[in-house]
């Protein structure tokens, strides 16, 4: 009979454990599926058919296989589905929605779906703004505005709005490096249509306590830019053996970033664990060195043995910003964040994928040079 107790109160002690075990593991189990439940976010971006945003899309499609991501752009002559992968615009991970950001309608269904937002679509050529400037004000203020106005009705569901600005909003540099306290001075039609987009963001902060953060990139670089920007015009000139055209006489200076560094300080903002950290707040990207036009152009002749009488020098763009460098400490502080991409190394980098890429771009050729009229009244292809 003892031992009869014996056995039984074992086996109520083994069953007892398996109990505590199972529901453990049942615990475990509930706790994990909440997790991935919650890893799984809805990724609006406006304007990823272009350059930057195209870039950015990739960086994040690859690195976040939970991510669903939503594409909203006009596909203007600056966006192309092109820009996006095949395995990306195949993928069920991915819904593409044609319209422009100054439509409400389509804003607040692309908008109602989302859990991070970032706002890349804008026009942003500065000789394109100077030759017309009502696309600037439409695309970057108005519809900065609808993107405002549709963030204000779902802010219980959108957790991260990321604004992207520019550093040409501040000007040339009154003070080296350019941090997040520098005068806003644009001394462009694209420039002044942005710093438009860059305040209406900030008042709409302090009139509704958005969920918002602007990012201003200084000069962004990189594979897919369009040829009416320096670097590829300058690398396909050379590629083609023709001459560089550079503006003035090129000792203007800028803080150049290259697209996949920029996409890792978003990277990094979308997910730092205590977003008050950074909530309604403006943070300048760059890499703190600035290289003047000249000196890149230099760069690539020297890439492609070509001598420097290929330099062709033109009149100087009306407008024209002397020069741009980023302070690097308050993303440094906040975000964890530097660049990683040298210039030469970028450089090389973006050489590659024009080499690799001829009929991209060779279709974009008659787009490369805006005409200009200079303060002087002389027209010139710039």
């Amino acid at each position: 009979m003892k031992k009869q107790m014996i056995h039984t109160g074992f086996l109520l002690v083994v069953l007892f454990n398996i109990f505590i075990s199972l529901t453990q593991c049942s615990d475990s189990f509930l706790h994990t599926s909440i997790h991935r439940q919650r890893e799984h976010k809805t990724v609006l971006l406006t304007g990823a058919a272009g350059f930057i945003g195209s870039n950015f899309l990739q960086y994040m499609f690859d690195k976040y296989p939970n991510y669903t991501f939503d594409v909203l752009d006009l596909l203007t002559y600056a966006g192309s589905l092109e820009n996006i992968p095949d395995y990306i615009r195949k993928s069920n991970r991915f819904n593409f929605f044609y319209g422009s950001v100054t439509n409400p309608d389509i804003v607040d269904l692309v908008m109602s779906r989302a859990d991070y937002v970032v706002h890349f679509a804008a026009e942003s050529h500065v000789c394109r703004s100077i030759f017309d400037d009502l696309a600037f004000f439409d695309t970057d203020v108005m519809g900065t505005r609808v993107m405002m106005r549709s963030l204000v009705k779902h802010t219980s569901t959108i957790q991260r709005y990321i604004h992207i600005s520019t550093s040409e909003v501040c000007g040339t540099a009154e003070t080296q490096p350019m941090d997040e306290e520098h005068p806003i001075n644009p001394r462009s039609p694209y420039a002044a249509a942005k710093a438009g987009a860059d305040r209406l963001v900030y008042s709409y902060w302090c009139t509704y306590d958005i969920p918002a953060l602007i990012i201003r990139p200084f000069n962004n670089y990189g594979p897919q830019q369009h040829l009416e920007k320096m670097l590829p015009r300058f690398i396909t000139a050379a590629m083609k053996g023709e001459p560089l055209t550079v503006h003035g006489t090129g000792e203007q200076s800028r803080d150049w970033l290259h697209t996949l560094d920029l996409a890792r300080a978003l990277d990094k903002a979308l997910h730092l664990e205590d977003f008050s950290k950074i909530k309604n707040q403006i943070l300048h990207i760059g890499s703190g060195i600035a290289t003047s036009v000249v000196t890149i152009a230099k760069k690539i002749l020297e890439h492609f043995d070509l001598p420097e009488d290929y330099l062709q020098f033109t009149p100087d763009r009306p407008g024209q910003v002397a020069c741009h460098i980023s302070s690097t400490e308050k993303a440094r502080k906040l975000l964890d964040w530097q660049t990683e991409i040298s210039l030469e190394e970028g450089i090389k980098d973006v050489i590659t994928w024009y080499e690799n890429n001829r009929a991209r771009w060779q279709r974009m050729e008659g787009m490369k040079h805006i005409p200009v009229q200079t303060s002087h009244g002389t027209i010139t292809l710039q």
